[in-house]
C-alpha cells in the first residue's frame, strides 16, 4: 500500500499541473478548488465502502449497504444535495483483511473517493485505516464498535456506533446492580475484538469490587461449546458476557439449553445481536440479553410511531424483508451524511464536510435515537439500549444506560 501511496501522489501532483495553467476568463477558485477534491465533480459525490456480503458477518454488510442506499436514492430522486448525486461504491471483503486492503486500495486511488463510509469489521478498518488517513480520506461511521473507532481521537473519523467496551461495561453494571448478579464470566473469540470484551468485564468488575470468575476462549472455526459452557457453569457464573458474533452466539446458547443450564443471564452486545438469534426453533435465543446502540423495531408493533411504520413498510416494498437492525444504522449513517453535505455547501471541500459533521449537536433520528459531535467529539453516543429475547422477539428494557 506504501508504494500505491507514492504513486497516488505522483498521480495527484501530475494531474494538478495543468489544471493550474487554465487561461480560461471563466473559472473561477471555486471551480478550481472542486477539480481538486477527491470524489467531488460538478454534478456528484463519491463515497466508497469495504463490507461484507458474503462472508462471516453479511447479515450486517448487506443490512447496513441496503439501508444507506434507500436513503441516497430518496435524496437522488429528490435531486441530490447541492445539485450533486451521490454515488455509493461498494467493495465485498467477505470479512478478510488481504480483501479489505485490497479494495480501500481501489477505492482511494483508483476511484478517488470523497470518503469511506460505513465499512463494516474491527480487523478490516483496523488494517487500512493509518493508510487511508495519510492519503488524507475520513473514515466516516465504521461498522465496528471497537475502540480502535474512537481512540484516539482522529480529525478524520466518526463513529455514531457506540463501542463494544461501553456495551460490556454498562452490562457488568446493570446485572449486578439490577439483577444481583455478581459473578460475572466472559467467553469470547479469541481476537482483538474478543479481548476488548474482556477488558471491558475485568475493568468494571474491578471498579465494582467483583472479580471475573472464569473466562473460555474460542476460535471463529469452532463449533462445539459444550466443554466451555460446562466450565463456565462450575465457576458459579450467573452472568456471561459474551465477545461473539451471530453463528457462534446461537451455537453457544444451544450448548447451554442441552445442558439444563438456565439459571445464568447470557449477554452480548451490539455485534452479537440479530434476528437470527431469536428465531432458533429451539428456544435457545429465549432469555439473551444485548446492550446496543439501537434497537430492532417490528412492523406489526403498535408503539411505532408512523415515520416509523412508513419506513419499515418502504424498506419490505423496496428488498422484500423486513428492515432489522444494520438496515437502520445504514440509513441513520447515510441521513448524517446528507445533513453534512448540506450543511458543508456547494463549494465542497474535506475540511468543509468534516467542520460540518463536527456541527451536528443536534440530531435525532428518525428511530428517536441522539447523536451529538462536536469538534473534539467524533465518538456520537456513549450510551447503550438493552433488549431481551422474548416468544422470539427483541424487547426494548431500556434505551439510555450507561456505566
Amino acid at each position: 500500500m506504501k508504494r500505491l501511496l507514492l504513486l497516488a501522489i505522483a498521480g495527484v501532483l501530475g494531474a494538478c499541473g495543468p489544471a493550474g495553467e487554465s487561461t480560461e476568463e471563466g473559472d473561477t477558485a471555486s471551480a478550481a478548488a472542486t477539480v481538486a477534491v477527491d470524489g467531488v465533480t460538478d454534478t456528484e459525490v463519491v463515497f466508497g465502502t469495504h463490507t461484507d456480503l458474503s462472508g462471516a458477518i453479511a447479515i450486517w454488510g448487506v443490512g447496513v449497504l441496503n439501508g444507506a442506499r434507500m436513503r441516497f436514492d430518496e435524496v437522488n430522486e429528490a435531486g441530490g444535495v447541492h445539485g450533486r448525486q451521490i454515488r455509493y461504491i461498494v467493495e465485498d471483503t467477505q470479512y478478510q483483511v488481504p480483501r479489505a486492503i485490497q479494495a480501500a486500495n481501489k477505492l482511494i486511488y483508483r476511484d478517488k473517493i470523497f470518503a469511506m463510509l460505513m465499512a463494516v469489521g474491527t480487523p478490516t478498518n483496523n488494517a487500512v485505516m493509518e493508510e487511508q488517513f495519510e492519503a488524507g480520506v475520513p473514515n466516516i461511521f465504521p461498522g465496528s464498535g471497537a475502540r480502535s473507532m474512537v481512540e484516539p481521537y482522529r480529525k478524520l473519523m466518526f463513529s455514531q456506533h457506540g463501542t463494544y467496551y461501553d456495551e460490556i461495561r454498562a452490562a457488568v453494571k446493570y446485572f449486578a446492580e439490577k439483577e444481583g448478579r455478581t459473578t460475572p464470566c466472559v467467553m469470547y473469540l479469541n481476537n482483538e475484538y474478543g479481548l476488548e470484551i474482556v477488558e471491558a468485564a475485568q475493568d468494571q468488575a474491578a471498579e465494582m469490587g467483583l472479580e471475573v470468575a472464569e473466562m473460555a476462549a474460542y476460535k471463529i472455526t469452532d463449533s462445539e461449546f459444550t466443554a466451555p459452557v460446562i466450565r463456565l457453569r462450575n465457576a458459579g457464573c450467573d452472568v456471561v458476557l459474551m465477545g461473539s458474533v451471530h453463528r457462534d452466539t446461537i451455537l453457544i446458547l444451544e450448548a447451554a439449553r442441552k445442558i439444563g443450564w438456565d439459571d445464568v443471564a447470557w449477554v452480548g452486545n451490539n455485534a452479537a445481536y440479530g434476528q437470527v438469534i431469536a428465531d432458533q426453533e429451539s428456544g435457545s435465543g429465549e432469555g439473551y440479553y444485548a446492550f446496543v446502540h439501537m434497537a430492532k423495531i417490528y412492523e406489526d408493533d403498535e408503539s411505532l410511531t408512523q415515520v416509523e411504520r412508513d419506513w419499515m413498510r418502504r424498506y419490505r416494498e423496496r428488498y422484500g424483508e423486513e428492515a432489522g437492525l444494520p438496515a437502520m444504522e445504514g440509513y441513520r449513517g447515510a441521513d448524517l451524511v446528507v445533513v453534512a453535505l448540506e450543511r458543508a455547501g456547494r463549494d465542497l471541500t474535506r475540511e468543509k464536510f468534516i467542520a460540518a459533521m463536527e456541527s451536528i449537536d443536534d440530531y435525532t433520528d428518525i428511530f428517536g435515537y441522539k447523536i451529538v459531535f462536536g469538534p473534539d467529539d467524533h465518538k456520537g453516543t456513549s450510551e447503550s439500549a438493552l433488549s431481551v429475547v422474548r416468544n422470539g422477539r427483541w424487547v426494548t428494557l431500556d434505551t439510555s444506560i450507561t456505566y
